[in-house]
């Protein structure tokens, strides 16, 4: 048996962390709600230094937002419902909407290819979308298409394991030793047509 696995559970247990409505053992958060660890935004900001002017449109408690304010790059951050004062915007059913910069977030990853082509509609040429989704985001038939109609320039590759946590419950995660999910950011930048690259991270 390996030693130092990243996660130890029982038979329903990768369920359970990966929320999955038919095994899990709690109601899941009604607006897929799941903060990053600001571990991340640090890791993008390492390989994707140009970013400014953000907009994290899915900002939750700003986890990942206060790295980037931080930074003083952090433009505007919202999310659907108010959760630490931030702006309350419901980024999918806004029309004639533009955003002369860069958007960041983990998006709730049930509308995540929704998140992906509005941010694409609504950013000029040449600016960036980044989204913090699971590596396994890369399958599947429908987001085929969309991943050779708009390629992502880059993958990163998180090689060792993010926190994303329900609600923001850090502390659950650390008790059973930490995420059973493989994360990446997936960077498009506008206009972009070349094949995707793939580096890691972390």
């Amino acid at each position: 048996m390996r030693k130092n696995k990243d996660w130890v559970g029982d038979t329903n247990s990768v369920f359970k962390m990966l929320a999955s409505s038919h095994h899990s053992n709690s109601t899941r958060e009604s607006y897929d709600y799941y903060a990053t660890d600001p571990k991340a935004a640090h890791l993008l900001l390492e390989v994707m230094p140009q970013l400014n002017n953000i907009w994290e449109c899915a900002c939750g408690e700003k986890h990942l937002a206060k790295v980037f304010e931080d930074k003083g790059i952090l433009a505007r951050s919202s999310d659907i419902i108010n959760r630490c004062n931030n702006e309350v915007f419901d980024f999918l059913n806004i029309n004639n909407l533009e955003w002369a910069g860069d958007i960041v977030t983990n998006p709730p990853y049930r509308y995540a290819k929704e998140f992906i082509q509005k941010g694409l509609q609504i950013i000029p040429e040449g600016r960036y979308l980044c989204m913090f989704l699971k590596v396994t985001f890369l399958e599947g038939k429908g987001r085929k298409q969309m991943f050779l109609n708009t390629p992502p320039k880059y993958v990163f590759v998180s090689s060792s394991r993010i926190n994303c946590a329900m609600n923001g419950r850090f502390e659950g995660l650390r008790s059973t030793g930490g995420s059973a999910v493989a994360y990446a950011w997936f960077v498009w930048e506008k206009g972009y047509k070349g094949d995707t690259i793939i580096k890691w991270i972390n």
